[in-house]
């Protein structure tokens, strides 16, 4: 019994004595800032000679989700800006500007992108994933880094209104039908995930367990599975909704309100 409560007491001891070191850890960890791209023989000049060129960005950019990360941090603030992801821009000044003269343009490549986005640099080389680094796709396709929302595609059309930026590409999937499938209403992100996935097609479930997320099942007395009035029992075996042959409409249909061709 002794024995016993002297463990208790020693675990007791143990999580007190931690606490305090835990707490302390986490109240004096400080915001980490990734290295900025290097061009050789160039330094920082701040956001005001940016803007003396490019004031149609540096006007909207404060809006920006990436501008608000440093905007509340004094400290940090005076350590990013334009720079931060294109590099030092003094010598890209004193050539008088120029797309590509000695300064880092993360539209053509993704790496100044990908020191803060880790987990979406991991996305893309999941087994399916975007054809992203093997063609020309960069991010700025999808999302622009200097307006208030970055999910909106270039020119200000919204990713999750009408999934116009997945439709820049992926035009059939995207085109009125005459009998919809209502997901597209959510979004492409309801099935898909954008940039990469275990699962074929970057579908988010790779089963008819995708369609059940809102395509609720109902089990009778007797044990038939139905969804909605129809007896599904002997279908959800045959394989996945659209690849079973039931539904392979999956986007929309023009002929049957069931998503056939």
């Amino acid at each position: 019994m002794k024995k016993w409560r002297w463990f208790v007491l020693t675990g007791v001891l143990a999580v007190a004595g931690a606490s305090p070191l835990l707490l302390s850890s986490c109240s004096t960890v400080e915001r980490t800032v990734l290295q900025p791209p290097q061009i050789e023989g160039a330094h920082y000049l701040g956001n005001k000679a940016c803007a003396e060129c490019h004031a149609n960005i540096t006007r909207i950019f404060p809006s920006s989700p990436h501008a608000r990360f440093y905007k509340d941090d004094l400290k940090w603030a005076a350590t990013a800006g334009c720079e931060s992801c294109h590099g030092p821009g003094s010598e890209h000044v004193r050539v008088g500007g120029g797309r590509g003269k000695f300064i880092v343009n993360p539209g053509k490549d993704p790496a100044t992108c990908f020191q803060c986005h880790l987990e979406t640099h991991a996305e893309l080389n999941l087994p399916q994933h975007q054809q992203f680094l093997e063609t020309r796709m960069s991010c700025v396709q999808c999302h622009d880094p200097h307006g208030r929302d970055i999910r909106k595609a270039r020119g200000g059309l919204a990713m999750a209104r009408l999934n116009e930026s997945c439709a820049q590409c992926h035009r059939e999937q995207s085109r009125p039908f005459v009998f919809e499938h209502e997901a597209l209403r959510e979004g492409c992100t309801v099935c898909h995930i954008p940039h990469g996935s275990i699962n074929d097609k970057l579908l988010v479930e790779r089963d008819a367990n995708l369609c059940l997320k809102c395509h609720a099942q109902m089990q009778s007395a007797s044990g038939r599975m139905f969804i909605g009035k129809q007896d599904h029992s002997a279908l959800l075996p045959l394989g996945a909704c659209w690849s079973a042959g039931c539904h392979p409409a999956i986007h929309g249909s023009n002929t049957n309100r069931k998503m056939h061709y």
